[in-house]
């Protein structure tokens, strides 16, 4: 059945690349993957295999790549991605020695593909559960490790037809999970080589902060108002549309406070749109400098690599995509202890549900209820100032997953 549906998946993925030019990227990466390895690898090395879906799942992994790497060079890095949206950002990555799209996972591309690179060990964060893949690794007597993985009752492994798909979790070496749930849960399909570990993106987040570098044209954007007073900025990254219609709102009515906005997704139709919405005069980051910067009331983000570091300067900070997707990377932003607004579609983020309890993070669902918030932190700085350092606090809490798990794996 699985094999079948993948052969479907796979026809419908071809004739989708017809119309979309980002599954087309992914179609072509995919089939020119094994041609890469078979240019690329050595055949004399050994090869430590991450598989991240997109490039939040990468950015749980690299700080694992990381230390690897360090720790033991004998090993040389492939890197596989699924989705374009990481490949495309982090296709020149100088922590991997092979960077490359996984090929769909049917039996043959499996094949192929183990037998192009024949890795000694891998890992695949959090989400990835590729059945024919997974078997074959088994069968050839490779350690895999599921890392900062995360299940919930609502997954198909767990219900009463779903018997067929967990046997796939029964190829894993070991599993790294983020919390006692998932471990109660597999335990109760008969998988028991389970460790809390956490989330080691809390780690990359921190490393993050520690290696930031200034930004000139963000600190001349943000600069001290006419009275000498640092300015306050309020910082929106990873934003969808329906986020930017609630903020902005607010902002238009309040000039007091500037307004840094790195979207989602990044093209000439999002960006227009975002100018249109305002008559505060708007500046892109990467059509300014540091002069024109100091005049512009928000700047738009029209770049990758900038957001980590920017929320540096935020007073507040929003993190986008609970009124959709799901939320994005909210410890990138709590890290740099500032209040975090989200929205509403939060249930599924352990670190939203964290956040709010501790009261660095504040939940919203709707524009009265996002006014009313912005309200209260702009008339009391203090509190401002004490839920960024909970928000901070909370972070710092849950580092240590990345030692955690390599302190354990057979390397």
């Amino acid at each position: 059945m699985y094999n079948i549906a993948i052969y479907l998946y796979l026809f419908g993925v071809a004739v989708a690349s017809i119309f979309c030019e980002k599954v087309r990227k992914m179609w072509r990466g995919e089939r020119e993957a094994v041609r890469i390895l078979r240019q690329k690898v050595d055949p004399k090395a050994r090869y430590a295999w991450f598989h991240a879906a997109s490039l939040g799942e990468f950015e749980q992994g690299r700080p694992i790549m990381e230390r690897l790497r360090r720790e033991h060079p004998e090993y040389k890095i492939l890197l596989t991605f699924f989705s374009p949206s990481g490949y495309e950002v982090r296709k020149d990555y100088e922590g991997a020695d092979i960077v490359c799209y996984l090929p769909i996972d049917t039996i043959t591309n499996a094949r192929r593909f183990l037998r192009a690179v024949r890795p000694e060990v891998a890992f695949f964060i959090k989400y990835e559960f590729w059945y024919n893949y997974l078997h074959i690794l088994k069968h050839r007597g490779v350690p895999v490790y599921s890392v900062s993985s995360i299940f919930r009752p609502g997954q198909i492994f767990f219900r009463w037809y779903g018997w067929q798909y967990w046997r796939v979790l029964k190829c894993f070496t070991h599993f790294f999970v983020q919390n006692e749930i998932s471990r109660t849960l597999l335990s109760t399909i008969g998988i028991h080589n389970v460790t809390i570990t956490g989330d080691t993106r809390f780690d990359r987040v921190l490393q993050i902060k520690e290696q930031s570098t200034r930004l000139p044209i963000v600190e001349s954007f943000v600069g001290n108002a006419s009275d000498g007073k640092p300015v306050r900025c309020f910082v929106a990254g990873s934003s969808w549309q329906p986020d930017e219609e609630i903020f902005m709102k607010y902002f238009e009515q309040h000039p007091d406070w500037k307004l840094i906005i790195a979207p989602h997704v990044i093209g000439e139709e999002r960006l227009q749109q975002i100018q249109n919405m305002t008559k505060r005069k708007v500046m892109r980051y990467t059509q300014t400098d540091e002069t024109l910067a100091k005049e512009a009331d928000i700047l738009v983000i029209d770049c990758f690599g900038l957001l980590s570091s920017i929320y540096r300067y935020g007073t507040v900070a929003y993190v986008g995509g609970g009124f959709g997707v799901g939320i994005h990377n909210l410890p990138e932003a709590a890290v740099w202890n500032v209040p975090v607004f989200f929205g509403s579609n939060n249930d599924r983020f352990q670190e939203a549900q964290a956040l709010k309890s501790c009261g660095g993070g504040i939940e919203i669902c709707s524009y009265d209820d996002f006014a009313a918030q912005m309200d209260k932190l702009s008339a009391s700085p203090e509190e401002i100032i004490r839920r960024g350092k909970l928000a901070g606090e909370y972070v710092a809490s849950q580092a240590g997953a990345t030692k955690k798990i390599l302190d354990s794996v057979r390397i």
